[in-house]
């Protein structure tokens, strides 16, 4: 059970600085329109699946599950398709949510897609409570896709900023 490779280095203080930047930036603008533009209404801007696509798309730059592409279709189809599997699977909401994570994961794959908050996108209108079940299909507008479009906003900024990063490596 022995690795077959080292473990990488660690990453220089520049790079640090600029996926901490990105982060607080793009998680901050996200947070901060959900709070000033939403709070009290059924509306929502920020989901937790966020914080895991900030990971990737801020700190893990160069990994292909971090493109354009998989930030955006990896969520608009998990939330196209949970919102499916809720009305088909009515009052079964364990085989609702059984059947999105498969069936997105599935989907990810076959449209060259694949990005893992994906996975908790899919989740959200279930275990978000009755805010975000009551969106409906806007959840696939408000929060998924203005959210990540704010995040690849500034992505596309601050990851640039410094002359040793570049995103995204490749568009598709």
């Amino acid at each position: 059970m022995r690795g077959l490779t080292t473990s990488p280095p660690r990453v220089d203080l520049q790079e640090i600085f600029c996926s901490w930047l990105g982060s607080l930036l793009g998680i901050g603008v996200v947070a901060w329109g959900h709070y000033v533009f939403f709070e009290g209404t059924t509306l929502a801007l920020l989901i937790g699946s966020f914080g895991a696509s900030g990971v990737l798309i801020y700190g893990a730059t160069k990994s292909p599950l971090a493109r354009p592409r998989n930030l955006i279709g990896g969520h608009l189809i998990s939330a196209v398709i949970r919102l499916n599997k809720l009305i088909l699977c009515g009052p079964w909401v364990w085989l609702a949510t059984t059947l999105a994570v498969s069936l997105s994961i599935a989907a990810m794959h076959a449209t060259k897609t694949l990005h893992p908050p994906g996975g908790a996108t899919v989740l959200i209108p279930v275990i978000g409570g009755p805010k975000i079940q009551q969106l409906g299909y806007l959840y696939v507008l408000l929060p998924v896709a203005s959210g990540i479009l704010i995040m690849l906003a500034v992505a596309l900024i601050i990851n640039n900023l410094a002359p040793n990063r570049r995103y995204p490596e490749f568009w598709f």
